[in-house]
């Protein structure tokens, strides 16, 4: 039975007079249902992290009804429609503002490029949306694997080049009144690099794979060059941050490459 005669110390008075910008859990897992490009419905589980502006009147938030909105339906969503999320915590907590971060494995299936063998690829992707005085932000990040082949190894050598595996993160904000996907930033790195990277690959696989990188070597510079002079163009995306890490295979550090730009 409720009892109604418990007190709510956080909806009491606070007399500090000091504003708290953002308040809320931070690291709290749960399942979503993601919905990707082609609007199929992707299971994952991920991390929130949720805040609220306070009041410098009111003396704490509801951290419960955090954990709420995330349990009172399926958590479902899409880049497209993740802000309306933000804007029900905004709702339920009775707040000017609120935060949301999320960050989950994203899968695709891809075919291996000669035996067609399908598998799945995974991708790390952290959606931070804001709701402030009715006014909306939303940006979508995503890291993704690829091969890359150093030009300088294969200039010098009799045979062989050296390669890495290389990380292209790309956190991108859509122009307003255009839809981004996640997808979308994917494709354009795995274009780029030397070579995409694939779960499962048959021997056959494996000669293609090794040959095309190979046949496109490229600097960390000329990774995040191409895929600069691609977002400059894209109407589509109005900001954006790139970068490209390559774990050395014949050194113990990384190279490394960041653009960033206001369009």
């Amino acid at each position: 039975m409720k009892n109604h005669n418990l007190p709510d110390t956080q909806n009491t008075t606070d007399i500090r007079n000091v504003v708290i910008n953002e308040v809320g859990i931070k690291d709290i897992m749960h399942p979503i249902n993601f919905i990707n490009r082609e609007q199929e419905s992707c299971s994952t589980v991920a991390n929130f992290t949720m805040t609220v502006g306070l009041p410098s009147e009111v003396k704490g938030t509801h951290m419960s009804r955090f954990v709420e909105v995330l349990n009172e339906v399926e958590c479902s969503f899409s880049a497209q429609n993740f802000l309306d999320l933000v804007k029900t915590v905004a709702q339920k907590l009775n707040s000017d503002s609120a935060h949301i971060v999320v960050n989950f494995p994203f899968f695709r299936k891809k075919s291996a490029p000669i035996s067609g063998v399908e598998s799945l690829m995974d991708y790390h992707v952290t959606l931070c949306g804001a709701v402030e005085n009715e006014e909306v932000d939303l940006s979508l990040k995503v890291v993704v694997p690829v091969t890359s082949l150093c030009p300088c190894s294969k200039s010098i050598s009799k045979y062989g080049a050296h390669n890495q595996r290389s990380h292209i993160t790309i956190e991108a904000k859509a122009t307003k009144g255009y839809d981004l996907y996640i997808e979308d930033l994917i494709d354009l790195a795995e274009e780029k690099a030397s070579c995409g990277l694939f779960a499962i690959l048959k021997r056959e696989d494996e000669k293609v794979v090794t040959e095309r990188a190979y046949d496109n070597p490229a600097f960390v510079e000329d990774v995040v060059r191409d895929i600069a002079l691609e977002l400059n163009q894209n109407e589509k995306i109005g900001y954006y941050t790139l970068e490209s890490e390559n774990f050395e295979s014949i050194h113990n550090h990384s190279a490394y490459a960041l653009i960033r730009n206001h369009k």
